[in-house]
């Protein structure tokens, strides 16, 4: 069986079972020329997202060893275990446990530690793999193909056509005339696998300030048993959080189950929190939130709680008004409900530096402004001429009879209702920003008026009476 994906307008192969590649086919070869060949195989065409969404889900369960996992290509992972591999019994016994467990997850892999990404990424790839020490980097790298250092295709075939086969061959030609003939890149790429050149690795996920977590002798499936944890591991942060002055503001539950899946449930509070049975609560939500879609399967046999994001921990004395008290029940009341319902179903609105009605003022989740100061959440001194309700966007409407060019319709009609003005007030001028619509962006004049039904509008012409009428909007109702 072989996988084939385009490539130069060509269906190629791209990749090979152990029996295919037996055969003598390659990667690169034409489906045509490959079928030729051999007749019989199975060629069966590529999905790279479904590739995609396989490799995230081991580089999440790869989570387990470490934070700092990155992506490395469509088939690669890059770990940084600085620190962790004593945890797991050393770096041969943390690499062995590694490919063992992938291995009995159905995964042909192969894997090398060593003190640099590109030292590692070519002995896993084009060596025996294992635990290379810093000195044995230039030993173990002579002996493979200019290939493992992350070349790319033309470069590769310049080189060979030299003599340059081997790794080995580079490090011992002169580097001034190699990089005047093919650039610097091909130097960078050596000294990096050889540690003399520092190479970063990105993690694919935002790094937790702090995290607890509990692995687990026996797995466990109940709901109930998760929160127990949760709250056992969230007692364990609050030490940390204490030491540091900090509360978190976003926390993320990771759940690993036992057959790979690994599933992630992340919170936000309104205020920095220590408390571990507010932050259980939290989890309590989300988990009824996302009942259906947790799938326990034979259970999960490690639980961690990180702390993504969080703020300076301000401690405040009970006053004797109760005040402290009700701003923690609003904030307990919030942190609930955006956990089960989203954090968009409860908004709160903010002042823009704008004079533009509909730009003034923008909604927030409330979750992200309950801890602001007074001052930080001032607003603008209320007018009594704005309406009560401002809709979304101007909506046209026909307006008819015109007492002065520049008064008030005498009647209108929106949304197929006529309505007769009975009172008017205005104009009230407001001259749109050119550095947003333009300098050619037309004036509008509003008018604050009421129908003989005691209806109340608050309606605005934009541009003047001349040549071309102007146009009339609704842009709010007082009441």
């Amino acid at each position: 069986m072989v996988c084939s994906g385009r490539s130069d307008n060509t269906m190629r192969l791209t990749a090979l079972d152990e029996k295919a590649e037996k055969l003598g086919l390659r990667k690169g070869l034409g489906v045509a020329e490959a079928r030729a060949i051999h007749p019989v195989i199975d060629v069966i065409e590529e999905d790279a997202a479904a590739d995609r969404r396989l490799l995230d889900a081991i580089a999440d369960w790869c989570d387990r060893y470490t934070p700092l996992v990155a992506l490395d290509g469509k088939d690669g992972l890059f770990l940084d275990i600085t620190g962790c591999s004593h945890l797991f019994g050393g770096e041969r016994a943390m690499l062995k446990d590694i490919l063992l467990r992938l291995h009995q997850m159905g995964l042909d892999v192969g894997g090398a530690i060593s003190s640099s990404p590109g030292l590692s990424w070519a002995v896993s790839r084009f060596g025996e793999g294992g635990v290379i020490a810093e000195d044995e980097a230039g030993s173990v790298l002579e002996p493979l193909p200019v290939t493992a250092l992350r070349l790319d295709a033309p470069v590769v075939a310049a080189l060979q056509k030299l003599g340059l086969r081997y790794i080995g061959d580079l490090m011992q030609a002169p580097r001034a005339p190699l990089t005047r003939r093919f650039g610097a890149l091909v130097l960078l790429r050596l000294d990096q696998a050889l540690g003399l050149d520092e190479e970063p690795v990105s993690p694919r996920l935002p790094i937790a300030s702090l995290s607890a977590e509990r692995r687990l002798a026996e797995a466990i499936t109940a709901e109930e048993d998760i929160l127990l944890l949760a709250g056992q591991v969230a007692h364990a942060l609050q030490p940390s959080l204490e030491t540091q002055g900090i509360g978190g503001r976003v926390f993320e539950l990771v759940l690993f189950r036992v057959d790979g899946c690994v599933f992630r449930i992340s919170a936000g509070t309104s205020r920095p929190l220590r408390d571990p049975q507010r932050i259980a609560s939290l989890f309590c939500e989300r988990l009824t939130a996302i009942h259906d879609d947790l799938d326990a399967g034979y259970g999960f046999e490690i639980l961690r709680i990180n702390v993504l994001r969080h703020e300076n921990f301000q401690n405040e004395q009970d006053d004797f008004e109760g005040e402290r008290q009700t701003a923690i029940s609003l904030a307990g009341f919030v942190d609930k409900v955006s956990a089960r319902l989203g954090e968009e179903c409860l908004i709160r609105f903010e002042q823009r530096e704008s004079h533009v009605p509909e730009r003034a003022v923008f909604a927030v989740p409330a979750i992200e402004t309950l801890n602001k100061s007074p001052r930080e959440l001032a607003a603008p001194m209320a007018r009594g001429d704005r309406p009560v309700r401002l809709l979304t966007m101007p909506e046209p409407m026909e307006a008819f009879a015109a007492e002065v060019p520049d008064g008030a319709p005498a009647y209108f009609r929106w949304r197929r209702i006529r309505h007769r003005i009975l009172k008017s007030e205005g104009p009230e001028r407001i001259a749109m920003e050119w550095w947003i619509d333009g300098v050619d962006a037309k004036e509008r004049d509003y008018f604050s008026v009421e129908d003989e039904q005691g209806y109340r509008f608050w309606i605005y012409r934009e541009g003047h009476y001349g040549p071309d009428m102007p146009q009339w909007f609704m842009h709010g109702v007082f009441a």
